[in-house]
């Protein structure tokens, strides 16, 4: 689902296995949905150019990439199929020769005016020696005009990060097989899964200039992510750096991290990328000893934590992000902030990066777009209107309503776009939890007794809610993995969707065959059994339609279910206190990104809304409001599974133990699950190129990020 906040914000409560948390991020690491790919224990992955080659499983010996490296667009002459668009195919690491290096490097003509006036260094100076080289999905572009989106309310940042914010250490690949390098040159990882080696590459810089060293890493590490002002709990299994040289670091765990590529891959790799040294030293007590003080006092900060999380990081529980909100703060994004997005402005506007690190293969700088401009609007309806007038250059987040599109197909002549697939990976569009942990002890024993949530699921006409809500898009489906993975169980996803009420009511009478007068089920204290489902229509507009129709469905086999609507923190907080009946909520993960968060497969965190005592057993401290109980014997085996699962680095037995955790899974019924998501979609101007015809849309795959906006033109 791409949603307003449909995977970030979704996932910040979710607090999962303890992981290293580095400050300044608006969600905890683990907080974000992880897309997996296995990796430690593999070659070193260097970033390699040309089209897809198949993969091959590296021999663990390290690689290093030569010259500039390549990444490559997915070509719009073959683009995928709905389905398999989304979704990352099993691989390890695909070996390929780097493309030959551009004899020579251009740039965009406002830059090569800069040069002439002395204002700028030549291009050859601002470069790193080994830039990446980036290969456009139709041809090389040319240089200037500007990119127009929209953001929504005051905390759409997530779209920032997701447009022109992606520039980690490594980074996924168009096509979400491989992690590749990025501001990283190459690296390896040990086959334990304990250390990790990046080296750098050789001169890249921050936009204002700087030199991007092993030093920002060690900065990024001891003196933030290590600063107990700054980063009260580092986790469980946090990080240790150890400088190498000036651009090669070595970061190691005391325990297997096997999924550490994957997380660095994600959103949350940046930050790894996000605190310059050289900047931020002034707004720290470790190095400011001269007028930090008049500094907290300047900006009315309450202290020095406050005064640095506003310059280079994030404020907890606040929308605010120093990335787009400090227009001070070097980057290494091909586009830098210049109009922040600081509830003022009406435009947020990001200008070409001078020292972006990356090229084409002609050796054109990227990117070709001079700048990036945000207007800000209230609601999405006024975004719809710019986008129908063709004032949206290329969009998915926030306009990409599956009702909209019959109206976007009618006004796309006369707003000159098309339309680009952007197809969901999740595994559900609704997911219903009746909680298996109830604090109540009748209500527990009610929603634990499988045979009453298999009644209940049989009981919903899945089809129709396909039909009347999703405009026929769709299929019966539970909250598992889809078909194009290799974690696809037909069981698990298949099970208990045929609409029968005679089966339903059968199921039903085996649990709790008494009814009261008005034909309403009694549940074993003799009252009826009554309880209340609660979601949010601000995060998902379409869940009050889709709950009406199961509240029917329900009440018509003797079921008394209200459902309840209400904001989002209160049903947060209510589920996260253990307080709830039932919460509603998007299944998540339903590709290779469930390995990272596998909330509906194993009680794992604060998103596990079907047992939140039991994945406080698992997820110590990860949630202090709900006091952890110890699960059944079944459901502790698939947790050490999962245990098992993140130690290593092996793609081959991380697939065949997450086969485990689901097979469990099919038989413990945790959750009802509605349909599979509808296909996806996103406008792009007639005008506006390099734009591939499919790409997932997903937080874990960056929408449209791993896509290379900086190759995007206007011809």
């Amino acid at each position: 689902m791409e949603d307003t906040q449909r995977s970030i914000s979704r996932a910040t409560p979710h607090k999962a296995r303890k992981r290293a948390t580095l400050p300044g991020c608006a969600y905890p690491r683990r907080a974000v949905l992880r897309a997996a790919l296995g990796s430690a224990g593999v070659a070193a992955l260097t970033a390699c150019g040309g089209s897809a080659a198949t993969p091959t499983t590296g021999s663990g010996a390290a690689t290093t990439a030569a010259g500039p490296t390549a990444t490559t667009a997915p070509q719009p002459t073959a683009a995928p199929q709905p389905t398999a668009a989304a979704q990352p195919r099993p691989t390890s690491v695909a070996q390929q020769t780097p493309q030959a290096a551009p004899k020579a490097y251009k740039e965009a003509p406002q830059l090569a005016d800069l040069v002439k006036q002395g204002k700028l260094p030549p291009v050859e100076q601002r470069l790193p020696k080994n830039p990446l080289l980036v290969t456009p999905v139709e041809r090389a572009g040319k240089y200037g005009g500007t990119w127009r989106m929209g953001l929504v309310g005051g905390s759409d940042g997530l779209l920032i990060e997701r447009t022109i914010g992606y520039e980690n250490l490594v980074r996924w690949n168009p096509e979400w097989t491989q992690v590749i390098p990025n501001v990283a040159a190459s690296f390896t990882a040990s086959p334990d899964a304990k250390e990790y080696t990046f080296t750098l590459r050789e001169g890249i810089k921050w936009s204002d200039g700087q030199p991007f060293t092993a030093d920002d890493l060690v900065f990024s590490v001891e003196d933030v992510s290590k600063n107990k002002e700054l980063t009260p709990n580092r986790g469980a299994n946090p990080p240790e750096l150890e400088r190498i040289d000036g651009h090669t670091v070595k970061i190691t765990f005391q325990k297997p991290d096997g999924l550490f590529l994957q997380d660095l891959a994600t959103l949350a790799g940046s930050t790894w990328t996000q605190y310059p040294a050289h900047y931020l030293r002034q707004f720290h007590a470790k190095y400011n000893t001269t007028n930090l003080d008049q500094l907290v006092k300047e900006a009315g900060a309450k202290d020095w934590v406050e005064l640095f999380r506003r310059k280079g990081g994030a404020i907890p529980g606040t929308p605010y992000n120093a990335r787009w909100q400090n227009a001070e703060l070097p980057t290494l994004w091909g586009w830098f902030v210049t109009t922040p997005y600081d509830g003022k402005n009406t435009r947020v506007v990001a200008e070409r990066n001078p020292y972006y690190f990356k090229v084409d293969p002609q050796g054109n700088q990227l990117p070709y777009l001079d700048r990036v401009a945000y207007d800000v609007f209230q609601d999405t309806g006024t975004l719809v209107l710019r986008a129908l007038n063709g004032e949206i250059d290329m969009q998915v987040r926030n306009l990409n309503d599956p009702k909209n599109k019959a109206v976007y197909a009618d006004n796309q002549q006369k707003g000159d776009y098309r339309f680009f697939e952007a197809t969901d990976p999740d595994a559900n569009t609704t997911s219903i939890s009746l909680n298996l942990t109830h604090k109540d002890p009748v209500k527990r024993q009610i929603f634990q007794n499988k045979d009453f949530r298999i009644g209940l699921s049989h009981a919903i006409n899945r089809q129709e809610i396909i039909d009347i809500v999703y405009v026929g898009q769709g299929e019966p489906w539970q909250c598992a993995p889809r078909k194009e993975t290799p974690f696809f169980n037909e069981q698990l996803a298949k099970q208990y969707t045929e609409y029968d009420v005679k089966k339903a009511t059968e199921f039903l009478d085996k649990a709790f065959p008494q009814k009261d007068g008005q034909g309403f089920r009694l549940g074993p204290d003799g009252k009826r059994i009554s309880f209340a489902v609660e979601y949010t229509t601000s995060f998902d507009p379409t869940w009050g339609d889709v709950l009406n129709l199961v509240a029917k469905y329900w009440q018509a086999v003797g079921v008394d279910v209200q459902m309840k609507n209400e904001d989002r923190a209160l049903l947060f907080a209510r589920k996260e206190a253990n307080e709830h009946d039932g919460a509603v909520w998007g299944a998540g993960p339903g590709a290779l990104h469930a390995l990272l968060t596998p909330v509906y497969y194993l009680p794992y965190n604060t998103g596990s809304n079907y047992a939140m005592a039991w994945a406080m057993w698992f997820n110590p401290g990860a949630n202090p409001r709900t006091k952890p109980e110890e699960p059944p014997a079944e459901v502790k085996k698939a947790m050490d599974l999962y245990r098992q699962l993140a130690a290593t680095g092996e793609p081959a037995k991380q697939y065949e133990l997450m086969k485990q955790i689901l097979a469990i899974a099919t038989d413990q019924f945790y959750a009802i699950g509605i349909t599979l998501p509808a296909p996806g979609y996103g406008i792009v101007k007639n005008n506006f190129r390099n734009v591939p015809k499919s790409m997932p849309n997903v937080n874990a795959w960056p929408t449209p990020a791993p896509s290379n906006p900086s190759q995007y033109f206007i011809e």
